[in-house]
């Protein structure tokens, strides 16, 4: 059983911007390794510490060479555009074409406070992406266009994934045929 829950579209802390992280320590560790089952559960490729409530600049990841933990991340350079069908663990089972950078140079440190730097394309570049928006209090409803984010936030509201169980949401993912 997952030690954290996943925090859902309405939930305050998705709108803010996660604090950095000063110390690299066995709390930190911690959380990054309890992080880990809630994306795997989800089922996601990652996670930012404020989807799960914590208001720290980092999140986890499993996407081509296994798992992983980014903290402090930046983009230091982008290239292109590449739109793609994307999904959110804090919006289930709904997804929006969204235009993003096909490749990024990225920045940061690893769970133990060592530089890293990671050149990322396509679906790799988009989910770096898309976590870092969660660390500044960006959804990707905030990536639609108006008319598309009207119809998202009125089947949002119909949906009220805060109100209902995990059960009741994959049932409606797979009603909808969402994956």
């Amino acid at each position: 059983m997952p030690r954290y829950s996943i925090r859902y579209v309405g939930d305050p802390v998705l709108r803010e911007r996660a604090q950095e992280v000063t110390e690299f320590d066995g709390k930190l560790a911690r959380l990054a390794r309890d992080m880990f089952p809630a994306m795997y559960n989800a089922p996601g490729i990652g996670l930012a510490a404020p989807q799960v409530g914590v208001s720290k600049r980092m999140f986890v990841y499993d996407f081509g060479d296994g798992p992983g933990v980014l903290v402090n991340p930046e983009v230091v350079e982008s290239d292109g555009e590449w739109s793609y069908e994307e999904g959110c663990l804090s919006v289930p089972g709904l997804s929006w074409e969204i235009i993003r950078p096909k490749q990024i140079h990225l920045v940061g440190y690893d769970i133990n406070g060592d530089e890293v730097s990671i050149e990322a394309d396509e679906l790799e570049s988009r989910l770096y992406q898309h976590e870092m928006d969660h660390l500044d209090g960006v959804l990707l409803l905030d990536r639609l266009d108006e008319e598309t984010r009207k119809e998202a936030m009125k089947t949002i509201r119909e949906l009220d994934f805060n109100a209902m169980s995990k059960k009741k949401r994959a049932q409606i993912a797979d009603e909808l045929s969402l994956p």
